[in-house]
């Protein structure tokens, strides 16, 4: 795979991430079909005053499909980098199915971490989204597994993704080939996606929610209103839910479902929130 930071990609228990710059503990965790490489133009952005560590999911990038295919399994993943890095005072960000394992991190063990940050992402009562149903519906009927030539083509393979991104056609083909190479590449991936996206049901996160009710760490939702996946009531949803939550912050018509796109204006955001909460 081509990786702008190849060579500060790192290992944890065959949990494979990126670790890039010196200073607060950043780390970022992405949603299905893609990998760390989501990030890329935040950690750009961030890594020279803050240490970026962007984590490849189970079956994702260059982390194999190890563990439970369900949101607890990703889950275990991302705390498997967490403590076999030692990590404290992190500032979590997540989104997308992401913001969801991110959900469930975060109240695994609280005190780990300094700020809380979502964009739009899967929350109990929307898990998965209804839009997103064509490929849990995909997946079940096994298009996937004869769907490898996809990553051959990235150009016709751009169009999985038009629903998400607003000019899909800017992003590097490189980027879409890294994103479906693990999926669609070998039998063993798309059978693990496949069973991922089995798993999802709208009670899934229930029981995190009465642990969200108590959260006070300091959480922000950046929610772009452009996406068809995740509607702005599910951010109000996460604010009246989670105690540390702020308002909403709005990125007009954007479609962080995909924030590599929208990278300065959530990192604005971002960097906003961790100033006024000593980030």
């Amino acid at each position: 795979m081509t990786d702008e930071f190849a060579t500060h990609r790192r290992s944890a228990e065959g949990i494979s991430f990126t670790d890039v710059g010196e200073g607060p503990v950043t780390l970022f965790v992405h949603g299905v079909f893609t990998n760390g490489r989501l990030w890329r133009n935040c950690v750009r952005r961030l890594s020279d005053h803050r240490r970026c560590i962007s984590i490849d999911l189970p079956g994702h990038g260059h982390t194999p499909p190890v563990g439970e295919p369900s949101v607890w399994g990703l889950a275990d993943a991302v705390c498997t980098v967490i403590d076999a890095l030692d990590l404290r005072e992190i500032h979590l960000v997540g989104n997308d199915t992401g913001g969801a394992v991110s959900q469930v991190v975060l109240t695994r063990d609280t005190s780990k971490f300094a700020t809380f940050a979502l964009t739009n992402c899967d929350t109990e009562g929307n898990f998965p989204p209804r839009a997103f149903l064509p490929a849990v519906w995909a997946a079940k009927a096994g298009l996937f597994r004869v769907s490898k030539p996809l990553v051959r083509l990235p150009k016709i393979a751009k169009q999985i993704y038009r629903t998400g991104y607003q000019n899909v056609s800017a992003v590097p083909d490189d980027v879409i080939v890294d994103y479906l190479a693990p999926i669609l590449g070998t039998a063993e991936g798309a059978r693990f996606m496949t069973a991922l996206l089995s798993s999802m049901s709208p009670e899934q996160l229930a029981p995190i929610r009465p642990l969200l009710a108590t959260c006070e760490v300091p959480t922000a939702i950046v929610w772009g209103t452009g996406d068809i996946f995740f509607h702005r009531r599910w951010a109000d949803w996460l604010v009246d839910l989670i105690p540390g939550a702020e308002h909403v912050v709005e990125i007009p018509g954007g479609r962080l479902f995909y924030p590599d796109e929208r990278a300065d204006e959530l990192v604005d955001a971002l960097e906003a929130h961790w100033r006024r909460h000593g980030g």
